[in-house]
């Protein structure tokens, strides 16, 4: 087994942590990615004689064995280019595969189930001349390796992982201030439609039944669509204040380390919006410049509370209004990328395209974030725009400007794009720490409504 080093720390004080089984790999994969990934396919990029890790990427496992290889592909192709859009093509690759057993199945029937999805992986890399050092299989609290034949190492009944903050990457981690925000499901949970609540899912659908009547013809009416963007925008300054009065929980301490992730936090936001102030928000915010101008609470004291507001919005886009769902998770996405919350910003970009992948604002950011863009550059163009608090009518200047720091956003992501793909002569820079992996368009629905008026 080949070692790899990680850094745990900004560039100027970087420390450095080699990794040299399985075991320490399958160990230190949520603080790769800052989350324990589930049901997923993670490919991490390595780079020079010590295998520094660099992109990261990370897809649904598709449940269709048919479709394991072309996308196996992909990723690798996907993963490729991303990295050498960084400065540098990757010498090699770990692949880990995270699926937990079903219906009675065994952590080792998943083993034996994916072994197919593990050598497409290997056989894809292997097409661009990359080898593939390990491909991790972890399922039902142990891990498998694809690659390594040493039976004393690497059981056929698998190794039990190790207990979690016990290992040199998670104390390292937690020096660093790390944190990993429990699991890919429990992230997620956090951004998805209320299902546990019938009435309170129904009572929520009514309200946006009833604001998506009033207000769709206002917006689409375009005389109206002035007044709809000052209302929207005023009822979302109070939430974030009304949000910002009660702060959120701390993270629980699990294995040794902090994971962000309880519920508490989001059942008081829930309590702390009315069903007609959630349903105005979310009707108005389908409007492109809305939401643009929605998009300025990303720094100083407004993130927070503008997160928590945008993944309780989330949460309520309810039954037939699922896909009402894409601006706030796109929102989220950004407000967290601009706090430096890289894994929370996956995740809600992730469930923004795979409702709709055409979204341009979602597309944009997932592309910014992948190609290393500093948020900062994009924090400047919104800085730009009127306070979005203002009562009184947006003047077509105004919306002129909020045009324009779109077009500012699309032209700094190309320039970044063509700037990073420009060959370096000479090495380049270790990593950013934390992940930063490059992923393929999510899949899903590419349904619109009529109530929106842009991307």
């Amino acid at each position: 087994m080949d070692k790899h080093t990680e850094p745990t720390r900004p560039a100027d004080e970087q420390q450095q942590v080699t990794l040299r089984s399985p075991a320490e790999l399958a160990d230190a994969l949520p603080f790769l990615m800052g989350f324990h990934p589930s049901d997923s396919v993670v490919l991490v990029a390595l780079h020079g004689d010590e295998g520094r890790f660099g992109g990261r990427l990370r897809l649904g496992i598709p449940r269709s064995p048919r479709e394991w290889e072309p996308v196996s592909a992909q990723l690798a192709a996907c993963l490729v280019e991303g990295s050498e859009r960084r400065g540098s093509r990757p010498d090699g690759i770990v692949a880990f595969l995270c699926q937990d057993p079903e219906n009675g199945a065994t952590g080792r029937g998943v083993r034996d189930r994916l072994q197919p999805l593990a050598q497409f992986i290997r056989t894809g890399f292997g097409r661009l001349d990359i080898p593939v050092h390990e491909v991790l299989c972890i399922s039902d609290g142990r891990f498998w390796s694809y690659c390594c034949p040493d039976t004393r190492c690497c059981p056929p009944e698998g190794t039990v992982l190790a207990l979690p903050g016990t290992s040199v990457m998670a104390a390292a981690s937690a020096y660093a201030g790390i944190q990993v925000r429990g699991s890919l499901r429990e992230m997620e949970a956090r951004l998805e439609p209320w299902c546990g609540s019938t009435e309170m899912a129904a009572s929520q659908e009514q309200a946006l039944d009833e604001a998506a009547g009033a207000l769709v013809p206002l917006i689409l009416g375009g005389g109206d669509r002035e007044r709809v963007g000052v209302s929207t925008l005023r009822t979302a300054r109070e939430l974030i204040d009304r949000l910002a009065q009660t702060p959120h929980a701390p993270p629980r301490r699990e294995g040794g380390g902090a994971v962000e992730g309880d519920g508490g936090t989001d059942a008081t936001d829930d309590r702390l919006i009315a069903d007609h102030e959630a349903a105005a928000v979310i009707v108005g915010l389908q409007d492109r410049e809305i939401r643009d101008r929605a998009a300025r609470w990303m720094e100083g004291p407004d993130a927070e509370p503008a997160l928590r507001l945008w993944r309780a919005l989330a949460r309520r886009c309810v039954g037939s209004y699922a896909e009402h769902a894409v601006p706030p998770l796109a929102l989220a996405g950004w407000v967290a990328w601009s706090r430096g919350d890289e894994p929370t910003a996956r995740v809600a970009l992730g469930l923004a395209l795979r409702l709709d992948p055409t979204y341009t604002f979602a597309q944009l950011l997932h592309q910014a974030f992948n190609e290393g863009l500093d948020p900062e550059t994009l924090r400047r163009c919104m800085r730009g725009e009127p306070d979005a608090a203002e009562s009184a009518p947006v003047r077509p200047a105004r919306r002129a400007t909020t045009k324009r720091a779109g077009k500012l956003m699309k032209r700094a992501v190309r320039k970044a794009t063509v700037k990073k793909a420009t060959p370096r002569t000479v090495p380049s820079p270790g990593p950013r720490p934390g992940p930063t992996a490059t992923r393929g368009r999510a899949a899903g629905r590419s349904g619109r409504r009529g109530t929106k008026t842009g991307k």
